[in-house]
């Protein structure tokens, strides 16, 4: 194998220089290919005597044993150098401390609505939570809201499957029905500790109504302001003597409480609601701060009208009182100076993280 002992060489030699696995086969070709050296070597054992074959074939495949060896050696050498550089890339320092998970938090939305439940209730109101998808009697009907009126219109409500044709269901445009759902569990509560058995309006005696309802609503609106879903709280409170004056004077402790300032005015603008009566827009303005000198609407109000109130199985005669609905995003709007309404509802984290 003396004579062959070079190629061997040379063979190792190429190999090794092989820096990746296209190279390594290039120069395996050089030797082991159908051109390859070895290759033309086994080629001219045909002219050999028997004795010759013998002897010059054991040392072509000791030779090209020994090729075939430093080739898998330099292939496996590349798989290895492969290896490392990917689990040098791909490394992880583990005395590095641990990532943690960052801290959820509650929306703006969600952080105004706490704030006004925890306002009305240090006010002696309950907060009461309603279905959403909701009955044309409560929606409508009991609120004393015709059926020709603009609201009960598709191009304003969503309807949705159930119910019937006279009396479909529908997401509620408003939070407005659990005043008729509050007040008749309230009223069918106290009719009968008091032993009432009739069917007409009561006119018993019986603790003041005083509640709010924060939830969302849903109508067919769309822009910078305004959001096909949004959230709304109503505020309710009938006993015997209750007047706009107490209305101002809850409203106004409310607003400002809220927006923690006592720089601020409030308008009562006359207006029309067919579940209130009279009825009057509350507006807003600010005495400091970017908003200073500009009225803005907050709510919609009025004292509760009689057929509203005996559709809550009171005796009108009696019984009296206010309500009043606002909208708990517009009110976070002004606190939190947002002014497009669509970004409390995009998901975005970076807008969202401000508020935590």
């Amino acid at each position: 194998m003396n004579d062959l002992q070079p190629i061997v060489d040379a063979a190792q030699a190429a190999f090794a220089q092989a820096t990746t696995p296209a190279d390594l086969e290039n120069a395996k070709a050089q030797f082991l290919g159908k051109s390859g050296r070895m290759t033309e070597l086994m080629k001219g054992m045909a002219a050999l005597s028997v004795e010759e074959k013998k002897t010059r074939g054991a040392a072509i495949n000791l030779a090209k044993q020994a090729i075939e060896a430093a080739l898998n050696g330099a292939r496996q050498g590349l798989a290895d150098a492969e290896l490392a550089a990917q689990l040098q890339a791909e490394a992880l320092d583990v005395t590095l401390p641990g990532r943690q998970r960052g801290q959820g938090g509650l929306h703006p939305v969600s952080l105004a609505q706490e704030r006004i439940e925890a306002i009305f209730g240090s006010m002696g109101f309950d907060v009461a939570q309603g279905p959403e998808i909701e009955a044309d009697w409560f929606n409508f009907t009991a609120l004393n809201t015709p059926e020709d009126h603009p609201a009960r219109s598709m191009h304003d409500t969503f309807y949705v499957e159930g119910g019937s044709a006279t009396a479909p269901n529908l997401l509620r445009t408003h939070t407005s029905p659990m005043q008729i759902r509050y007040a008749v569990q309230h009223v069918k509560k106290h009719r009968a500790a008091a032993g009432d058995t009739g069917t007409g309006p009561f006119s018993g005696a019986m603790p003041e109504i005083r509640v709010i309802a924060p939830g969302r609503t849903y109508r067919v609106d769309s822009d910078a302001t305004h959001s096909p879903m949004f959230h709304q709280v109503e505020g309710l409170w009938v006993g015997e003597n209750i007047s706009f004056k107490d209305l101002k004077s809850v409203y106004l402790n409310f607003i400002t409480t809220f927006f923690e300032t006592d720089e601020l005015q409030l308008r009562f603008r006359p207006s029309y609601f067919p579940f209130t009566e009279p009825s009057a827009e509350i507006d807003i303005m600010f005495e400091t701060g970017p908003l200073k000198g500009r009225w803005l609407e907050v709510s919609g109000s009025g004292q509760v009208h009689p057929q509203v109130i005996r559709n809550m199985g009171l005796d009108p005669e009696r019984y009296i009182g206010f309500a009043f609905g606002s909208g708990i995003d517009r009110l976070a709007m002004l606190r939190y100076g947002v002014n497009d309404l669509r970004l409390f509802f995009d998901g975005d984290i970076r807008f969202l993280s401000q508020f935590q």
